[in-house]
């Protein structure tokens, strides 16, 4: 049987949104919304092993979610994991060596769902999961959007007194333009032995895969105009998007 790991990491505090991991979202606490749509993943996949984590330096995040997912472990993060300048492939690790110490085996794939991206659905998760599962020379699966910009079409860089295009081409349109994603930052899918073996916290050593999610549902959440924004689109999503409403029913009470 393989074995996941899912994870949800948050610190406590926020320089650009002030405890946005505390934040309520169209009337439930943010973190719910992660832990319910990999809720509804585990139910669709009683083949694999998973566990759940939470890993974080915020007391009141992690009550919160003692309170209605008291299967998540939490792992209180060290004081020396704290700081904005922490690459984040550092904190999955230290959650990669912690369970497996608690648990006594290795897991095959690590699996974090960010917190402030509370628009995804269950089918999101097992897009990602499954592109990394069925490409075993993929070290790592994100999940990205359309991006609506393109660096060699119609975005521009300061030189000097003037601006430039990004990268230099002849293009007279967007579609002859190399295809390009936005990384949304919403799931990342780490092979074990990738993740555990990284030394410089850089996620472009490996061989990355990319899994598109839909380019209105996800704004990560770093202030308070993002989070009415979202709340506003969340609304349009709940009401005409049955996946994305399934997430917010499966909250529990």
């Amino acid at each position: 049987m393989e074995r996941l790991l899912i994870t949800v990491c948050g610190r406590a505090g926020s320089k650009g949104f002030k405890n946005k991991n505390l934040k309520t979202f169209c009337g439930h606490p943010l973190v719910y919304y992660s832990l319910s749509a990999a809720e509804l993943f585990a139910k669709n996949h009683p083949e694999l092993h998973i566990d759940f984590a939470l890993n974080t330096d915020s007391p009141e995040l992690a009550e919160l979610v003692k309170a209605r997912y008291p299967e998540v472990v939490f792992l209180p993060r060290g004081e020396e994991l704290g700081g904005d300048k922490v690459p984040k492939m550092a904190v999955y690790q230290d959650s990669l060596r912690r369970m497996e110490e608690k648990t006594g085996a290795a897991y095959d794939y690590l699996m974090d769902l960010d917190i402030t991206s509370p628009l995804r659905t269950a089918a999101d998760i097992e897009n990602a999961f499954a592109k990394k599962q069925s490409r075993p020379d993929l070290d790592l699966v994100f999940s990205v959007c359309e991006a609506r910009r393109n660096p060699w079409f119609n975005m521009v860089k300061t030189v000097g007194d003037h601006v430039e295009q990004v990268n230099k081409s002849e293009f007279t349109g967007r579609q002859q333009a190399p295809e390009v994603f936005d990384v949304n930052a919403s799931i990342y899918v780490f092979k074990r032995d990738f993740l555990a073996s990284n030394t410089d916290g850089m996620l472009w050593r490996g061989k990355i895969g990319v899994s598109v999610m839909m380019d209105t549902g996800i704004i990560d959440i770093d202030s308070e105009h993002d989070y009415r924004l979202m709340e506003a689109i969340a609304a349009h999503l709940y009401e005409n998007y049955p996946d994305f409403d399934a997430v917010r029913r499966n909250i529990r009470g």
